[in-house]
């Protein structure tokens, strides 16, 4: 998120159309619009991007487009509600701690399994592979979902348990999230064992791997976990920003000549930053990788 206020919006009248007929009638959307809450929801998304010090009367008065005595009645309505909080000298008001209760109820009602169930199915419909889903364990992939991919070939892949980071496309895709010292930090912790002939074993070239990563938006397994199996996997993210997990796609290097992987990892890269948004993620620019809120 950035430090700088965006600029929002001002609050026009109500949408009309033209019906032909010389008539002019309101939008559906607008019809059923109610603008004092509108401004409520104005005044909270500019304060969630307000420097640190707060805001005054005035900045608010000006965000809205209102009085000054209009604004300080919104405020403090939202002050005695426990949304916005009020602090001297000024007043100056910051976000209040009754949307930490509202968050932490969002989270707990956030359906995390159905989403990623539905993203990898759509995930193996598209690739025609094996998809799976993991989330971020301590820097470690845990799988949670998994469809797999038509014909006779079976991976075991077995869920809730934690697979090597070093080692799987899912994750690296987890690790290129992480700094330098958090990545030494997890792969002291769980080494770097050999699990093929392939397996990176290096810390300095697993680095230069999640370099890799970073800059095209997904890792590859190159018979990395295990001989003739390679796969694919990108990050998702949460509201924060903060990676969740991964998603991923398997199948047999027999299958998949190199010049397919690229195209493997933007559809896996595309259905992640599909599953961000959906988890309610900062804005994905057109490139999909910057996480930044923008005006």
């Amino acid at each position: 998120m950035v430090n700088s206020v965006r600029s929002f919006r001002s609050l026009p009248a109500a949408t009309e159309t033209d019906q032909g007929d010389g008539r002019q009638v309101a939008s559906t959307e607008d019809r059923y619009r109610v603008q004092a809450v509108d401004r409520a929801l104005d005044l909270l998304e500019f304060l969630a991007e307000a420097a640190p010090g707060g805001t005054g009367l005035t900045e608010v008065a000006k965000l809205l487009h209102v009085s000054k005595s209009s604004a300080f009645g919104l405020l403090r309505t939202l002050v005695r509600r426990g949304y916005v909080r009020e602090t001297r000298p000024g007043p100056r008001y910051h976000l209040g701690l009754s949307l930490l209760r509202l968050g932490d109820a969002a989270s707990n009602q956030l359906p995390i399994g159905e989403f990623c169930r539905a993203a990898v199915t759509e995930l193996s419909r598209r690739t025609g592979l094996t998809a799976r889903c993991a989330l971020a364990e301590e820097g470690q992939p845990v799988f949670i979902e998994r469809v797999d991919g038509p014909g006779g070939v079976r991976f075991h892949t077995p869920l809730g348990r934690c697979e090597p980071p070093h080692a799987t496309a899912a994750g690296k895709a987890i690790l290129s999230c992480l700094t330098t010292q958090e990545v030494r930090e997890v792969v002291s912790a769980t080494g770097m064992p050999a699990r093929s002939r392939h397996t990176i074993t290096d810390l300095d070239d697993l680095l230069a791997d999640l370099e890799r990563t970073r800059q095209r938006g997904y890792a590859i397994d190159d018979e990395e976990d295990a001989d003739g199996v390679v796969c694919v996997a990108a990050p998702f993210f949460d509201h924060s920003g903060t990676c969740l997990g991964a998603l991923s796609v398997t199948g047999l290097k027999a299958a998949i000549p190199t010049r397919r992987l690229h195209e493997l990892g933007l559809l896996v890269r595309e259905q992640a930053d599909q599953l961000s948004k959906q988890l309610g993620a900062p804005t994905v620019n057109e490139d999909g990788r910057e996480r930044t809120i923008e005006s």
